[in-house]
């Protein structure tokens, strides 16, 4: 998500030029990005998201400025198990940027709108990407969700505020910092978190009493469990419903005592939900490390959430 805000604003910021936009279309076997990786690339060069781990850009690039002045898109196929770190084959379309397109995108991020991504790249006379209305799930045509960017609403301030801005805004996350629940938005959407860390009995009760009722799929709260049960019955009692997925204490088991680390913790915990990550080691599973969630009737068009 981060990467399609990024591409979005060198866009605006070059808005007129001619520029092209890669996309990760297939891949088989393992690679270091998944379906739906994008990459933007201007006519002086300049570089924007990513399509590996800095293996496969430069080659990439050079054929996007060839499509920027042919304006016709092209696929690349790489095998990584014979030149790259990786074991696997990816296939790349590479377009000219759309600026129908692009506008259209930062329209429904402009509004939190979930949309669909339609990259068309083999089997049609037109090629290309375009948002799209309908379920367009047809042969040679990559399908993606793109929902707004994770929105974190935290009630109170320091000591962790600080780390929390800065994790949250390295993973393209909005954060919204309420001093008191005066401050709460009144919109709040199903990829909106919030976390209560006022550190104050009485102004946790309020934000809590304010947020159960809400249906976030994440709604945290710092403290201890004898704290929690106290504040959760008071809540309760007054009779607030607990429509939310309350996460108290909140953060994940990572041995954290500073500020700084119970931010990474709280963090972490929050990618874990929203990610629908299981937060086991990667060196115990059993299976790949991406896991493509499938919609229905895969086998006639690729379909991944972004």
């Amino acid at each position: 998500m981060k990467e399609l805000s990024e591409i979005l604003h060198e866009w605006k910021r070059r808005r007129g030029q001619a520029m092209a936009l890669a996309t990760l279309v297939r891949a088989q076997g393992s690679s270091y990005r998944r379906v739906g990786a994008r990459m933007l690339v201007a006519s002086d060069g300049t570089r924007v998201g990513s399509l590996s781990a800095g293996c496969l850009e430069e080659e990439v690039a050079a054929c996007a400025l060839q499509v920027i002045h042919s304006r016709n898109p092209t696929m690349m196929s790489f095998d990584t198990r014979r030149r790259f770190g990786c074991d696997g084959n990816i296939e790349i379309f590479v377009e000219p940027a759309a600026e129908d397109f692009l506008a259209d995108l930062a329209r429904h991020f402009l509004l939190r709108r979930t949309c669909v991504i339609a990259t068309v790249f083999e089997n049609a006379e037109r090629l290309g990407s375009f948002i799209s209305t309908l379920d367009y799930a047809k042969a040679g045509t990559l399908c993606q969700t793109i929902e707004p960017p994770l929105r974190l609403i935290v009630v109170g301030d320091e000591p962790e505020l600080r780390s929390l801005e800065t994790f949250s805004r390295a993973l393209g996350w909005e954060i919204i910092n309420c001093r008191s629940v005066a401050e709460l938005p009144n919109e709040i959407d199903a990829r909106t978190a919030a976390l209560i860390k006022t550190h104050h009995y009485g102004r946790d009760c309020a934000a809590l009493r304010l947020l159960l009722p809400k249906g976030l799929p994440y709604l945290g709260l710092i403290g201890p469990r004898r704290r929690r049960d106290r504040i959760l019955g008071d809540v309760l009692d007054s009779g607030a419903e607990m429509r939310s997925q309350l996460f108290a204490p909140a953060g994940l088991d990572l041995g954290a005592e500073s500020p700084e680390e119970v931010a990474l913790s709280v963090i972490a915990e929050i990618q874990r939900v929203f990610g629908q990550g299981s937060g086991e080691l990667l060196r115990d599973r059993k299976v790949p490390i991406h896991c493509a969630r499938q919609k229905s009737n895969p086998a006639s068009a690729e379909i991944v959430r972004g």
